[in-house]
């Protein structure tokens, strides 16, 4: 890992703390790993609200200042009403001759039980052979604890910090962050004044070995597909044969959005999808790569493009992609039930590129939906709605801020950081450059094949102990740049 030959005078004693704490830093994850944060559950709400002031509360033993945002109420599908847990703000140093750095992350986690597949139990972090599995332990707990471990490190050795730090940290990511924006929006000339430099981590390796940069995220559109059909849930004994089957009506609708080869059918949705140019291509063709790791990890036979580094890639990255989630309303449960649900939702969503925006995607969408509905002729009633939508994100990976976290990186991994894209979607990117108008870095600290929203949840180790040492030599380097900041046009 580290050579320390060519470490910083600070950063060799910091590195070397940070070692002696692994087994106090692995502990501390496990304490935020017990707590449920589901934001998806209504009855783990008191959860996620203990999670914001857990984190509260480590935050101003570092002694930083901390405000909890109020940011209004959430209504769930049966009309269940529950106050959305508060946005964390909170500020480390006022040093007008540092530069000032935000840092982003999310205290939620997706849903998870036992029997869903995990082999652990997801809310008892677990290790096994160097991994540490369990919900959130990637994604984003061990993330928004690295930060914190290294600022500890400074304080601990009497290091001056090296820039003035803010956090947002939210508690709602996984369920589309309601509220957010608008917080952030409503701060633009208040706490997000004087930022200089925005980073997020809450992503991810390309691979299992290399550490990576990334630079570009896929938008989002997600979608609501709901047919109803009577009054109530029928028995099929007595009904089958006789009555349109809302199941029925919504399976022939979501067959209808991809074909075999995984294409999207919908009309004009590739129209604002810019052409590969011959630089894009070589870039693609530069990045180390294994499609046999990619299949291997995932656990299929074979993948879409198997002799194609590239194309696997660009459809990872620079093409939409459209994915079906499930259907509310079916029968799921082990045994078997003969009933015809009275009304279902499907739900899919589109990842979106560079030039598309979620206002385009949903216009194409519902039109192609309402055409092929009318042609089924069901009497049933169908509604296509847009639950959450977000714009794609782009960066200028030349950028001071990316060069500090390259050099950081290198510090600790021995080589340069591939700059990478990702298929995924953290709609707050966008955000938060638009409200700062500042560069916004994501510096990933898991890999690959953590598993994130997953079962079996997990981060390495190593990509966790390694991965705080990054935080605190970006933090350094953050603090070296002597250069302008503003942020160059896209």
């Amino acid at each position: 890992m580290a050579d320390s030959k060519n470490l910083p005078g600070p950063l060799q004693n910091i590195f070397q703390l940070i070692d002696q704490n692994k087994t106090k830093y692995i502990s501390t994850l496990g304490e935020a790993v017990a707590i449920r944060s589901v934001s998806a559950w209504p009855d783990a709400r008191d959860e996620v609200v203990r999670m914001v002031t857990w984190t509260g509360s480590k935050l101003r033993e570092l002694g930083c200042k901390v405000e909890l945002q109020e940011i209004g109420n959430q209504t769930f599908e049966d009309g269940t009403v529950l106050a959305l847990p508060p946005v964390i703000f909170a500020t480390l140093g006022s040093d007008c001759a540092k530069k000032t750095l935000l840092i982003y992350g999310h205290l939620d986690v997706q849903p998870a039980k036992k029997e869903d597949g995990w082999d652990t139990d997801p809310f008892v972090l677990t290790e096994v052979r160097g991994q540490l599995f369990g919900r959130g332990s990637t994604d984003d707990k061990a993330p928004v604890l690295g930060w914190l471990h290294a600022i500890e490190c400074y304080q601990a050795l009497k290091q001056d910090l090296p820039v003035n730090l803010k956090f947002v940290l939210e508690a709602m990511e996984e369920s589309g962050s309601e509220g957010l924006d608008d917080l952030l929006r409503a701060h633009e000339d208040k706490f997000l004044k004087g930022v200089d430099l925005v980073c997020i981590s809450d992503n991810y390796w390309l691979g299992k070995n290399k550490p990576c940069l990334t630079y570009g995220l896929r938008g989002l559109c997600y979608f609501f597909l709901e047919v109803e059909g009577g009054i109530k849930d029928l028995h099929s004994g007595v009904f089958g044969g006789s009555v349109h089957e809302p199941m029925a009506d919504l399976i022939w609708l979501l067959d209808q959005l991809t074909g075999q080869d995984g294409k999207i059918l919908v009309p004009g949705i590739m129209n604002d999808v810019p052409e590969k140019t011959p630089d894009e291509q070589k870039l693609y063709d530069a990045i180390e790569f294994s499609l046999e790791d990619f299949r291997s990890d995932i656990g299929v036979s074979q993948i879409r493009f198997p002799q194609s580094k590239s194309k696997t890639l660009m459809h990872r990255w620079r093409y939409p992609a459209l994915s079906i989630h499930g259907i509310q309303g079916a029968f799921s449960d082990p045994g078997a039930k003969t009933v015809i649900p009275r009304k279902v939702i499907g739900k899919f969503s589109i990842r979106l590129v560079p030039n598309q925006t979620p206002d385009q995607v949903e216009k194409v969408v519902q039109a192609y939906i309402k055409e092929k509905w009318e042609s089924r002729q069901s009497p049933n009633t169908m509604k296509l709605k847009l639950e959450s939508g977000g714009k794609p994100w782009s960066a200028n990976p030349n950028h001071p801020n990316y060069r500090a976290a390259s050099k950081a990186t290198e510090y600790v991994y021995n080589e340069v950081p591939f700059m990478t894209r990702e298929g995924g979607s953290i709609p707050v990117t966008l955000t938060l450059q638009e409200t700062t108008k500042k560069n916004v870095l994501l510096l990933p600290m898991g890999a690959s094949d953590d598993g994130a929203h997953s079962q079996n949840e997990k981060i390495d180790i190593r990509n966790y102990i390694e991965g705080t040492k990054v935080m605190a030599a970006y933090l350094y380097e953050v603090g070296q740049i002597t250069e302008s900041l503003e942020e160059a046009k896209e």
